[in-house]
């Protein structure tokens, strides 16, 4: 009984004198391998993090862009040149005498031009004559006025020239910039009409007045004609005073 007694003192005793340590702690142990691979996937997250921003940044870049290229012109010039081409039409349209009309040309000619009537008076004649004078000289004024209307016109292209240059080489898009070209070429073929206009109002001033002198000739030879051909005066004795 005593031997039992000293056996289970003697076992116990070494457990009496060990400290008590937590389950815990004693599960906690560093793997350097397991550190390593961690981190090495901690920076390739990152690093994808960092790829989507980067890719998000660039679709924002290129959302601005289109927006840019698409971007209306804030300037037009349609206004100014619509009215700078009513200006000259009206001006053409203002023609005296004969106008621009094939049937009113066709007309005037056939009454007027061409060949004199012999059967015509000569009353008539000097009337007809003053007639093509006065379309001569309405149509020279006209074309006077027509070179004036577009030479008032190279102030207003002049300063529209100027003002879609600048806003050409200031777009900050395609759509702006192209634009700006259409506008220019507008522009362009508004001072063709003017000059267009110019070229046909002379034209027919000039037609005018070669059609004046034509008939002219031929007036001229009428003329002649009757001068010189015997008219059926027969003389006859007249009595100047009567006797007494």
């Amino acid at each position: 009984m005593i031997r039992r007694s000293l056996r289970a003192a003697l076992v116990a005793a070494p457990l009496l004198t060990c400290p008590l340590v937590p389950a815990a702690a004693q599960a906690v142990v560093f793997d350097p391998s397991n550190y390593t691979q961690n981190l090495l996937q901690a920076a390739r997250a990152l690093q994808q993090v960092t790829n989507q921003i980067t890719s998000l940044q660039n679709e924002a870049q290129m959302l601005i862009n289109q927006a840019r290229n698409l971007a209306s012109l804030p300037y037009s010039s349609l206004s100014a040149l619509q009215q700078s081409a009513q200006r000259t039409q009206q001006l053409l349209g203002q023609a005296q005498k004969i106008a621009y009309d094939v049937t009113a040309i066709d007309r005037a000619f056939q009454g007027q031009y061409g060949s004199v009537s012999l059967s015509a008076s000569d009353a008539a004649l000097v009337t007809q004559a003053r007639s093509r004078w006065e379309t001569t000289v309405a149509g020279l004024q006209d074309a006077l006025r027509v070179q004036a209307g577009v030479v008032g016109n190279l102030d207003s292209g002049r300063s529209q020239a100027s003002t879609l240059v600048g806003q050409s080489q200031a777009a900050t898009g395609a759509l702006q910039a192209m634009q700006a070209g259409n506008q220019l070429q507008a522009l362009q073929a508004q001072q063709l009409s003017d000059l267009t206009a110019v070229v046909a109002a002379n034209g027919r001033a000039q037609a005018l007045s070669e059609a004046e002198r034509a008939t002219a000739v031929s007036e001229g030879q009428e003329h002649y004609r009757r001068f010189s051909t015997p008219s059926s005066y027969q003389p006859s004795a007249v009595t100047m005073f009567r006797g007494n």
